[in-house]
């Protein structure tokens, strides 16, 4: 065991095995360490610093050197073996994760997931003589992710794992330096791993092949199922088993990668829309739209909140905070657009804050917040918390700094009254509460309101306005704290105020708000357990519209970028479709009169039960600390009560409009 007990131990990443020594090397990216461990012996030998989170490592031939990479310090750290010590290093790409040798040892590959590549080594050299761009288009930005590798028996075909792209990049590399692209092969869903036996190609997907519905919701009168309740449960990974492609059946394989991927080159600078209407479709066209805002909620599905209305694709026996809790997202959805087939793409907040606001989730996410939720070790690293799971081109807000917009953030990575990445520095409100559940959302609008006003009456209002509405994410039934009802109504209330009085300013002829749930992994959902609430509008929105075209997380940033004038952050936001059809060219400046809640605010849990006694066990200092699969239990106890049984399991096609 390495470190203190059960839950403060220190997880491997990655080992490298010595028979002859009877020694194991093992790094680590919880301490960011190497270790020497004598097997004989069961014991720790030595532990050096690599400078970074570790991910793997690799023994060369004769033993004698040791290469680890570095996930968080994009460098190969190079360890003697003979004299135990650490004997330099090489810079590699963003997020190197796996390593591979060839059978010489004489070249080393490095999957770096970033940035699309791989680099190549020569291990006498101590240096990179190539780079290999892994991504199915030039110049592409993040989005490939690059995880895995293996080598042909041959020694002359390098296969790479892009995870976000759902393939294999087969190389040539017969000749060192030289290396050539010889196609891809398709996969699952996130290939994490390729290995070829036999010329025979296995890969394991991370994430199987599809996303799946969760229409039984949280049941607390039987026992819990993970496969069909909670979105982490929902993916069950899949072994692909491949021949080694000829030349011709690879051509094949590459037009079907191509034909599948939705991004291509010219979708980073011209997307799909309508001549005349405000949503640009060329990156920099202008747009009538010059303010942006930008709410974002936690954790709820199309059918907990919207199910009820009429005209949209819900499942009304799911409902669980419908019109008498949610009045004014009720009257957004109908007074402007409802969006019912509205699709998040994370998982839970840990990945959800960060493809929420940069339309990517990286390699570290990814494959660390299944650990951290499922309780197997691990932290919440995300919104800007730790530099290994940060996109590397940014965030919306390095965006807007990059291109001269203005912006401004009120509790979105701002947590404890402090910016979280740098380009947040001056640029957030000092007073706005970010994660804090005895706020309320309605005192939070007030802060934003003081804030406004002040900028308001110099004239500078930001053009992107990042906010955080928290409290649908709710407290269970937390004894004295107010019920999930309450704190859900709580939320819509802030919601309804925040339109009304932007609606009555002297910028909303010139304002559009955007409002969505960073994930959906608290609920059930008929359609797919990523299917969540979203809300548009503005002066440029449409009235009493119903939208069914499948939008996601990405499209939306990919609409505000385009009104922005700001280029795609990474290959899903440059894929994704834009919100034009929900906007018109003809504004419509009738201002939006928030709604009273129906709901008291202030009731408070008092009950004394076994889901009152579970919430009690609960952190709610950040968000999804909470045990995700008893939380969403106790909330539907809460809601609809211990004795109704969630309805027997519908089956929805997952589909865009038109297909």
């Amino acid at each position: 065991m390495l470190g203190e007990p059960w839950p403060e131990k220190i997880s491997i990443a990655g080992i490298a095995l010595d028979d002859r020594c009877k020694l194991l090397y093992a790094v680590t990216k919880e301490n960011n360490s190497l270790y020497v461990i004598d097997l004989a012996g069961k014991k720790i030998l030595h532990q050096f610093p690599l400078g970074g989170e570790g991910y793997a490592c690799v023994l060369s031939p004769d033993k004698k050197t040791l290469y680890a990479s570095c996930w968080g310090c994009d460098q190969v750290v190079l360890f003697d073996t003979e004299h135990m010590q650490l004997s330099g290093s090489i810079a590699v790409g963003d997020n190197p994760n796996e390593l591979l040798l060839n059978a010489a040892g004489t070249l080393l590959y490095v999957a770096n997931a970033n940035d699309n590549s791989v680099s190549v080594i020569d291990v006498p050299q101590r240096k990179v003589i190539e780079t290999l761009n892994a991504a199915l288009f030039p110049d592409a930005p993040s989005g490939s992710t690059p995880n895995g590798m293996a080598i042909s028996e041959d020694g002359q075909t390098l296969y790479i794992a892009n995870a976000d792209n759902n393939c294999l990049a087969v190389f040539d590399i017969t000749e060192p330096g030289e290396s050539r692209s010889k196609g891809f092969i398709p996969t699952g869903w996130y290939p994490t791993s390729v290995r070829v036996v036999k010329n025979t190609l296995y890969v394991a997907n991370g994430k199987g092949f599809t996303s799946r519905p969760n229409p039984k919701g949280p049941n607390p009168s039987r026992k819990w199922q993970k496969d069909e309740q909670y979105i982490g449960g929902l993916f069950k990974g899949t072994l692909s088993i491949i021949p080694a492609p000829g030349q011709g059946q690879l051509a094949i394989y590459s037009q079907a990668v191509y034909r599948s991927t939705p991004y291509t080159k010219e979708k980073e600078t011209r997307a799909t829309g309508e001549a005349g209407n405000p949503i640009p479709m060329r990156v920099g066209d202008p747009s009538p739209i010059k303010h942006v805002f930008y709410i974002i909620k936690e954790n709820r599905t199309y059918d907990q909140v919207l199910s009820d209305i009429p005209g949209g694709n819900g499942d009304t026996s799911l409902l669980l905070f419908g019109e008498k809790i949610t009045p004014n997202l009720h009257a957004l959805a109908r007074e402007f657009v409802l969006l019912d087939n509205f699709y998040v793409d994370g998982e839970v907040s840990a990945d959800g804050h960060n493809w929420s606001t940069g339309a990517y989730a990286t390699d570290y996410l990814e494959k660390n917040w299944p650990t951290n939720y499922g309780g197997r070790g691990g932290s919440y690293d995300a919104e800007g918390t730790r530099e290994i799971a940060n996109n590397s081109a940014g965030f919306i807000w390095d965006f807007c700094k990059r291109y001269g917009v203005s912006y401004r953030t009120y509790g979105e990575f701002a947590d404890d009254y402090k910016a979280n990445i740098p380009a947040i520095e001056d640029h957030f409100c000092p007073y706005y509460t970010s994660w804090d559940q005895s706020v309320m959302d309605t005192t939070r609008f007030s802060q934003w309101r003081q804030d406004f006003d002040s900028l308001l009456a110099i004239g500078q209002v930001p053009q992107l306005n990042t906010l955080r509405f928290i409290n649908d994410h709710t407290e269970g039934l937390r004894r004295g704290r107010p019920t999930p009802f309450a704190e859900v109504a709580d939320n819509d209330l802030a919601v309804g105020l925040f339109i009304d009085y932007l609606s009555h300013s002297s910028i909303w002829k010139e304002s559009v708000v955007f409002i969505v749930e960073d994930d959906a992994q608290n609920g059930p959902d008929h359609v797919d357990a990523h299917r969540t609430t979203a809300y548009l509008a503005g002066p440029y929105v449409k009235r009493h519209f119903i939208d069914h075209t499948m939008y996601s997380t990405s499209g939306m940033l990919r609409t505000m970028e385009l009104i922005l004038g700001l280029p795609p952050m990474s290959q899903y936001d440059a894929a994704a479709e834009p919100m034009w059809r929900s906007f018109t060219a003809k504004p419509g400046m009738a201002p939006f009169k928030a709604l009273e809640a129906q709901t008291d605010l202030f009731e408070a849990n008092t009950a004394l039960n076994e889901w009152q006694r579970k919430s009690e066990e609960f952190d709610f200092g950040k968000e999804d600390q909470a045990p995700d699969l008893e939380f969403s239990r106790v909330i539907w106890a809460a809601v609809k009560g211990v004795d109704v049984p969630c309805p027997a399991p519908r089956r929805a096609a997952f589909l865009a409009v038109g297909e």
